[in-house]
């Protein structure tokens, strides 16, 4: 029964920063009220809540990624330097105080259940080969080796966060809704239409180049 577990967590809203489970965060923890959830946390379960916050409307978005603490570092001047790593993903239920910092009432979410495996695998295999043509394309395009890791996730889900999380020139927000999806084929599906335009993009940019080598990129 652990989804529908409800715990409070301490918030730590980023600008336009979206952290997807299994994923590596790094931060440099300075002003006074986080360097105090910094400690709080680190007596407990060194678990906190990553969420985006959006500086326009000044708001945090409603679903974020839990971050466990791997490794700290304090200087004589109290600012720490610490690497996380995405855990699950949670749904802010209620704020429950602001200050020091922020803290609220968190459920965990997860993704619904796939009945179709088949086609969810299928799924996967070409969003694959769509990131890796489009690695292939831009190492070409550029003139630089780009290169994947050697073992991409083998499951869908942890596949999507791992894409999701790389998106090259990925604004936030889009991000965000891929965060929020709570279903692994619809996210993997959104993430190869992303792909597979990017793809288009950078094949007919590479026909320009080879028949015209002399054209500069912009």
């Amino acid at each position: 029964m652990g989804e529908l577990s409800v715990r409070e967590l301490p918030i730590f809203p980023l600008p336009e920063v979206v952290l997807f489970p299994q994923e590596v965060l790094p931060l440099h923890i300075f002003e006074s009220r986080y360097r105090m959830m910094l400690q709080s946390v680190l007596e407990t379960d060194s678990m906190f809540g990553v969420i985006k916050w959006d500086s326009n409307t000044k708001s945090m978005a409603n679903i974020g990624c839990c971050a466990q603490i791997i490794k700290h570092q304090t200087a004589e001047d109290g600012r720490s330097n610490i690497i996380t790593l995405g855990q699950q993903r949670f749904q802010i239920l209620e704020v429950i105080r602001s200050t020091p910092y922020c803290s609220a009432m968190v459920s965990w979410v997860n993704d619904e259940n796939v009945d179709n495996f088949q086609k969810l695998d299928a799924l996967k295999d070409t969003v694959t080969e769509a990131l890796r043509d489009v690695v292939k394309l831009t190492s070409k395009l550029t003139n630089s080796k780009k290169n994947l890791p050697d073992k991409l996730p083998d499951n869908p889900m942890e596949l999507s966060f791992w894409i999701g999380s790389h998106l090259g020139g990925a604004v936030a927000e889009e991000q965000q809704r891929l965060l929020e999806e709570r279903n692994t084929y619809n996210r993997l599906l959104r993430e190869f239409e992303m792909l597979d335009h990017t793809r288009k993009q950078l094949a007919a940019r590479t026909a320009l180049k080879e028949s015209f080598p002399d054209i500069k990129e912009n």
